[in-house]
């Protein structure tokens, strides 16, 4: 009997296992369009028996994206253009979910294997937006702050692009608050230096990314979970840590939110983190253990053996894997194998079985 086989129920979906396809950007869309690309993708993953298929981080406004070429839902054609892939992964028997994110004062960069620089205007960039005027890293343009006006509108953006993912047939839904992007941007004392009801004390930091959570809840199927990703720790001194996490959490819990991602770091440039195997997974255990929440553990975890102790021993509800799936869409079957578990496979696969 395999824990990381049994299937996990949040609100009334049912997913079938625990092994869930983080969301990984592909910076493979024209105008947040997304591509045959990301049908084969994200449709080979669930085709290799992922129980969660999750796109990568989709912005919900043209000014919220990484790099030019990410993913987005910010009008209607994006979110038609969803309905082939979603329908496709819900065929395989598993379930598509979709990450809305804002870049904040990451945004407007280039693509990874272009170096991921800072792009003007001359070279398809744009102004940022961020809860203060500071620059990510040397070299970087600082943001605009946003206003009180600003924060209005993007919390508009936020509900339009839940709404969109609903008519795109995404059934769970995540909303980054993650790797230094503009949620997270208010949450860490780092980022945020603002004098108004925004920015200041623990509650004021976390008063926008909460009014976020609460609008997606509120506009989400009730039957269906949504999910939260963050950064559990900073990794620098004086940033956001794990005990902010945990009063986030607690109000996030009241929100209706369902599963915490667990991830960490991204807000600043000289951060260190301890790399390694499950390096992340301890924030996961804290967070579930301590809040009484369901949590998914990602980062470094690459072995059957490794994803299934995290959930038979209680560290995880799920695991969110990333570079493993990149190197084999099959992950999950390989893992069923190794861990003596007979799942079905595609019919059309079954001959190699």
């Amino acid at each position: 009997m395999s824990h990381l086989f049994a299937p996990l129920t949040l609100r009334e979906l049912s997913i079938k296992n625990r092994i869930f396809v983080s969301p990984m950007c592909q910076y493979s869309s024209r105008e947040g369009m997304p591509s045959d690309w990301h049908l084969v993708h994200l449709g080979s993953r669930a085709v290799g028996g992922a129980g969660l298929v999750m796109v990568e981080a989709s912005a919900v406004t043209p000014q919220g994206r990484i790099t030019p070429d990410d993913s987005g839902i910010w009008n209607g054609e994006q979110a038609q253009a969803f309905v082939p892939i979603t329908r496709f992964i819900r065929e395989q028997g598993a379930v598509p979910a979709i990450q809305l994110a804002h870049a904040g004062r990451k945004a407007s960069t280039d693509l990874p294997w272009k170096g991921s620089g800072p792009l003007d205007a001359r070279h398809r960039g744009w102004q940022t937006i961020a809860p203060s005027a500071l620059s990510f890293d040397s070299g970087h343009p600082p943001p605009r702050e946003a206003t009180v006006q600003d924060l209005e509108i993007i919390l508009g953006q936020f509900a339009s692009a839940a709404r969109r993912s609903i008519e795109a047939g995404f059934e769970a839904v995540e909303i980054h608050m993650a790797h230094g992007y503009l949620l997270h941007e208010f949450l860490s004392p780092l980022s945020n230096l603002r004098k108004d009801d925004f920015g200041g004390s623990l509650e004021n930091r976390c008063r926008f990314p909460l009014r976020v959570a609460k609008a997606v809840r509120e506009i989400w199927p009730e039957h269906l979970p949504v999910f939260v990703r963050i950064s559990a720790c900073d990794w620098v001194e004086g940033g956001w840590d794990l005990e902010q996490t945990m009063k986030l959490v607690g109000e996030l819990k009241k929100i209706g939110i369902d599963l915490i991602d667990c991830s960490s770091g991204g807000l600043v440039p000289e951060a260190n983190p301890p790399f390694g195997p499950g390096f992340q997974t301890p924030f996961a255990e804290a967070i579930r253990q301590r809040m009484g929440i369901a949590t998914g553990a990602v980062g470094f975890i690459t072995e059957p053996a490794q994803a299934e102790q995290i959930v038979a021993t209680g560290l995880a509800d799920a695991v969110f894997l990333a570079r493993g799936l990149l190197r084999d869409p099959y992950w999950p079957l390989q893992a069923a194998r190794a861990l003596g578990v007979d799942i079905p496979w595609p019919v059309q696969y079954e001959r190699a079985k």
